[in-house]
């Protein structure tokens, strides 16, 4: 580019960027910052000056200006569609998540087999040996020979085969598309093929995006087909699971348990600390819940901003931009 280009960073995580984006872009930027939602009247002109705005759930747009791209530094991308984003913007959105949250969902399922924290810890703290020992039990299950089915096979779920793997678990996978994953994957089917998985799973885990094709993909019909002993995990959104259809699975323990980080309701500014769903998850002793924070590591907060660095150099010079999700085509 001829002239110096404008980013513009919105919203409140965002705008605390600045100073690290100025750090680590190599192409030289005018950098500016507005809470978009908490100066409504400002955004607006800001925006206009825009080449490139970085930050999540800022729509619509009455004109695109000279704005080229819409970066978030996060991944889900169900709240905006092109039909709300200005002609010819290009849309991109952020990874780097997928290591912590399947780090996540091994923790759960370990501690489902084992019982570590929930069961053997515990009951040591308060009772000491009380006749448990190597060779009177009580016995726990292993990962090892197990088979871990994922719903959903992108960026979260490779991570998750490879952490299965090393346990010496079957991986088994189903997406849109099927892809060589070589060893990593010993089943791979479509979607259409979703009820082989959920029959043979111990494990289900759910990484699929929110669409009009994902929502409710997992109902009573579902949960029917799944081994009684069987653990569903949902690290993608909460209502590619049916709610009532999950909360009737558990709590008649109709399966094993749930490791849940995704949900059904959200704090507002009307309901700052709401329960999650409308039925009481909180209340069921065979869940794992988590408040959507499975990814959140400063660690994996670094790696996105480094992305968002580099995208922004990619732009500068020209280059392909990564993580295109869609380009606009409002207006």
């Amino acid at each position: 580019m001829s002239e110096k280009p404008t980013v513009l960073l919105a919203g409140k995580n965002s705008i605390r960027r600045a100073d690290f984006l100025t750090q680590k872009t190599e192409t030289d930027w005018t950098i500016l910052s507005c809470d978009a939602k908490g100066e409504l009247d400002r955004f607006p002109n800001e925006i206009a000056k825009a080449d490139v705005l970085v930050g999540g759930g800022v729509v619509p747009f009455d004109t695109a200006g000279r704005l080229k791209l819409y970066q978030i530094p996060f991944t889900g991308y169900d709240w905006i569609t092109p039909g709300k984003l200005p002609k010819g913007v290009v849309f991109c959105n952020t990874h780097e998540h997928e290591t912590t949250i399947a780090e996540h969902i091994l923790l759960g399922m370990l501690e489902f087999q084992i019982g570590l924290m929930r069961d053997t810890d515990p009951h040591m703290r308060a009772h000491s040996f009380d006749g448990r020992s190597i060779s009177a039990g009580p016995m726990h299950l292993e990962m090892r020979g197990g088979t871990v089915g994922i719903v959903g096979y992108g960026h979260i779920g490779r991570e998750v085969a490879r952490r299965c793997k090393a346990f010496g678990m079957e991986v088994m996978a189903v997406s849109r598309t099927v892809r060589d994953e070589g060893d990593l994957v010993d089943w791979y089917g479509t979607v259409e093929q979703l009820d082989t998985l959920l029959r043979k799973s111990d494990f289900v885990v759910v990484c699929a995006p929110l669409d009009e094709s994902t929502r409710g993909i997992i109902g009573a019909e579902q949960f029917a087909l799944m081994k009684d002993d069987a653990i569903i995990a949902n690290v993608g959104r909460g209502e590619v699971i049916d709610e009532a259809a999950l909360y009737a699975a558990l709590s008649t323990k109709r399966i094993r348990g749930g490791i849940i980080d995704v949900w059904y309701v959200y704090p507002s500014d009307d309901d700052p600390n709401p329960w999650p769903s409308k039925f009481p998850f909180q209340k069921l002793d065979n869940i794992i819940l988590s408040p959507h924070n499975s990814a959140w590591t400063e660690a994996m907060t670094t790696r996105r901003w480094l992305f968002v660095a580099k995208q922004l150099d990619r732009f500068v010079r020209g280059e392909t931009l990564e993580n295109q999700c869609f380009v606009g085509e409002m207006g």
